[in-house]
């Protein structure tokens, strides 16, 4: 029977030792935000120096900007961004080096890519894992999207590779300052992970977002073409595919919603898997997953302010994508209900397969239906929501907004 979880204290934690621990350490860690800074650090953690074309130059300093304006931003939530933007400069002399000692990385074709562009807390995740249980396609977990290129060469076990390790002990340390973390976003080292990852070394996309309140990154990015940096993406998938070897590619994001015209200039031979479900129910599990984790990295916990911003950021996605959704051609592109999904998990596959062409084999069966009874849903145990008690909103009045979206598409509602 999964276990139901009510997170009592959401509004108002009440810190265990661990994390007082954590917070008081990262007291002890000053760390300066700015470009400069952050740049020298890369480098003299990599050895290297070339970060190749400066457009990025203007944006890291947009992030930096924007950081330091968080004024909520408590230490501990300091030092999560800062060891992110770094781990993305590094990265990013590690991608322009390996580029530059081999250049045929460029005439590498990434093949009609399956990508699964939905809300996030659309099942997004478990589609792309459920895919990703086929061996006949590359997928891109989370311990090599943290760090697509290897500080030195490797042998062939996955769980001795330094960047699978740092990921592990990761997600070890976010499971005992964050036990809950896992019924609602699992993240161990094996987890396939978004390609929008990879774009954190251009320091673009909409991560920044999730980690702190950055209103000023987010208008900045909403108003810029994201086109090059969709670019850039498939350029570390190409790095990617030369370590590995050619395979077909299965990928997702919530972000491709909203940017569905530079995820098929990018990847014009795609087929887009685009998921919907009741924006309510998407925006209380996001604003319970976020207001979760903001007791460590925030000075106040603020649940009415997340709710506020991420109703907007998903209202702002959805009109995108009802926008640009005819942009992707019907002989490219599917559409898939959460509630049918659910219901129908190898079936949905199967369709989707069927439109991207490639054929359900027994030995793909086999490997999907070994991942759903391996990981059935609530695995690790089951988060009871509730709109109205932790943020004081009614679902129908948040749902008010959504009318233009589900004129578009039949979602089923959820939450009453």
């Amino acid at each position: 029977m999964t276990e139901q979880i009510r997170i009592e204290d959401l509004t108002k934690p009440v810190l265990s030792d661990i994390q007082k621990m954590a917070m008081e350490y990262a007291t002890q860690q000053p760390i300066s935000f700015t470009a400069e800074s952050l740049l020298q650090a890369a480098v003299e953690q990599t050895g290297l120096e070339d970060f190749g074309a400066d457009d990025f130059r203007a944006r890291l300093k947009v992030w930096m900007q924007a950081i330091n304006e968080d004024s909520n931003l408590n230490p501990l939530g300091r030092l999560g961004v800062y060891g992110d933007c770094l781990r993305y400069a590094a990265s990013r002399l590690r991608i322009e080096h390996t580029l530059k000692q081999h250049p045929e990385i460029y005439d590498i074709e990434i093949r009609k890519p399956i990508i699964v562009a939905g809300l996030p807390r659309s099942g997004t995740t478990h589609l792309l894992n459920l895919m990703s249980a086929d061996s006949r396609l590359h997928s891109l977990p989370y311990w090599e999207s943290c760090a697509p290129v290897p500080e030195a060469a490797v042998g062939t076990e996955i769980e001795q590779d330094p960047r699978y390790v740092r990921c592990s002990e990761g997600w070890e340390q976010m499971r005992t300052m964050m036990p809950l973390i896992a019924a609602m976003h699992p993240m161990p080292p094996e987890h396939i992970h978004e390609e929008i990852e990879l774009q954190g070394p251009d320091f673009s996309s909409y991560l920044l977002e999730w980690i702190a309140h950055v209103p000023r990154w987010r208008d900045y990015y909403l108003q810029h073409d994201q086109t090059p940096h969709y670019h850039y993406m498939k350029k570390v998938l190409q790095i990617i595919q030369w370590y590995r070897g050619d395979k077909r590619w299965v990928l997702k994001s919530p972000q491709h919603m909203e940017q569905l015209k530079p995820l098929m200039n990018t990847f014009p031979d795609a087929t887009v898997v685009i998921t919907h479900r009741d924006p309510v129910s998407v925006i209380q599990s996001a604003a319970t997953m976020l207001t979760y984790g903001d007791r460590v990295r925030n000075k106040r916990v603020d649940a009415g302010a997340t709710l506020d911003y991420w109703t907007q950021r998903i209202e702002t996605i959805l009109r995108a994508c009802v926008r640009d959704r005819d942009a992707v051609s019907p002989d490219q592109s599917i559409d898939v209900l959460f509630h049918e999904f659910m219901a129908q998990e190898v079936a949905t596959v199967e369709q989707i397969y069927s439109k991207a062409d490639l054929p359900m084999t027994d030995q793909a069966r086999a490997e999907l239906d070994a991942y759903i009874a391996s990981n059935p849903r609530g695995k690790h145990g089951q988060v009871i929501y509730n709109l109205r008690k932790d943020f004081g909103a009614e679902p129908q009045q948040v749902r008010e907004r959504f009318g233009f979206y589900m004129e578009r598409f039949p979602v089923r509602l959820e939450v009453d």
